[in-house]
């Protein structure tokens, strides 16, 4: 995707976005500014981003807005619970001045989803100030999930085929990423469900948090209810997350460092390394709704230091949280070189987290996740 040029960054098509709902608005309903010919007069006290508190849009998406504000695209609360697990404290003034710094920037608004693309890419209108309902996939979703996501899924490393989703169904991430979803579940079920079955559920901390949201299963139910006469879907159950046997190698980085350019003055990060593996590991946090014994385990780019333009020694506590970390890739494919016989995992080292594959000063991160010993050969 080629950067927009600074004028179509701005350009307002009028012959489509004048025939909008959004249309009918004058520019003052959600920019402010002065109603003036003058250029100077009329961006006096203008919003350049009217959606970036929600208040703006409230007015006609009420419900929405009620509940974005639970989305980790908005609390980011992912990036402060991987941070908080190695022990920063954000109190800490260098902690808070680093996060506004480098991971701030990944909070989405409305606008960046729904109109342009992600201050974090650039931005600009996606086409003309046209607001589109459902987000385009390359110019808003992977455009902030591109590095791995959207590499992985529209088969863009050498060697790998696209997502079976995306290669021969030609899904879209809202295909199985709703808007429900993205613009974050009640924290309150009664909100939507005033009968007994009624129960509360906190907003997400990550990811990988409460119900898995999309899951395989609610598109491949014979798996699930053994229907589907496949003796490894029988044999291993849930034992096994769908992605060890139907996923392909991934995108892994080793430490990621922050600092600020000396020559532009802008946050800058470079890691110390990314490269495509493929291990299965031991699940770390086994809940009720991922109840795997194994899962793929992708290395995240992180180190003691990663912080240390900052201030040494912020991460007092980095062993708490291994660095191989379940993994969910989208790069799904129906036959994988683990899964073609029982004997291409099953005594096959090479794709198993085992204690050669740690780095030794990230050992004890990773206790609870590498393999101690192979399944065995069947005979």
């Amino acid at each position: 995707m080629a950067p927009l040029e600074p004028w179509e960054k701005v350009l307002v098509d009028s012959e489509k976005f004048d025939i909008t709902v959004h249309g009918q608005l004058s520019c003052s309903e959600c920019h402010g500014g002065q109603q003036s010919a003058d250029k100077d007069t009329a961006h006096t006290e203008m919003v350049a981003r009217p959606s970036e508190n929600g208040e703006t849009c409230q007015s006609c998406h009420p419900n929405v807005v009620e509940t974005f504000g639970n989305s980790l695209h908005v609390t980011l609360k992912g990036y402060e619970t991987a941070i908080e697990a190695r022990g920063a404290d954000f109190e800490h003034p260098a902690v808070q001045e680093m996060f506004g710094n480098h991971c701030s920037s990944c909070h989405t608004s409305c606008g960046d989803c729904h109109v342009s693309q992600p201050a974090s890419v650039g931005g600009g209108f996606i086409e003309g100030h046209v607001f589109n309902e459902t987000p385009s996939m390359t110019r808003n979703c992977t455009a902030c999930h591109g590095s791995r996501v959207g590499n992985e899924y529209l088969g863009k490393h050498e060697d790998f085929q696209a997502d079976v989703h995306f290669r021969q169904g030609r899904m879209t991430c809202t295909d199985c990423h709703s808007g429900h979803e993205m613009h974050g579940a009640p924290a309150d079920c009664q909100e939507c469900h005033t009968g007994p079955e009624a129960a509360e559920f906190a907003p997400a901390d990550h990811r990988y948090d409460g119900l898995q949201q999309p899951r395989c299963e609610t598109c491949h139910a014979p798996v699930t209810t053994g229907t589907d006469g496949i003796q490894m879907h029988a044999q291993h159950g849930t034992e096994l997350s769908c992605q060890v046997c139907h996923s392909v190698a991934y995108t892994s980085c080793d430490g990621c460092h922050v600092s600020i350019s000396e020559e532009s003055g802008n946050p800058i990060f470079r890691t110390e390394g990314d490269y495509l593996t493929f291990f299965i590991g031991r699940n770390p946090n086994p809940t009720f709704d991922r109840p795997y014994s194994f899962v793929p385990v992708r290395h995240v780019p992180i180190s003691p230091e990663s912080y240390g333009f900052y201030e040494s020694g912020l991460l007092t506590d980095f062993d708490a949280s291994p660095t191989w970390k379940y993994a969910t890739p989208h790069n799904i494919q129906l036959i994988t070189p683990q899964n073609q016989t029982c004997n291409s995992c099953h005594g096959n080292a090479d794709i198993f987290l085992t204690q050669d594959k740690i780095d030794l000063a990230e050992f004890a991160a990773n206790m609870d996740v590498y393999i101690e010993s192979i399944p065995p050969l069947i005979p």
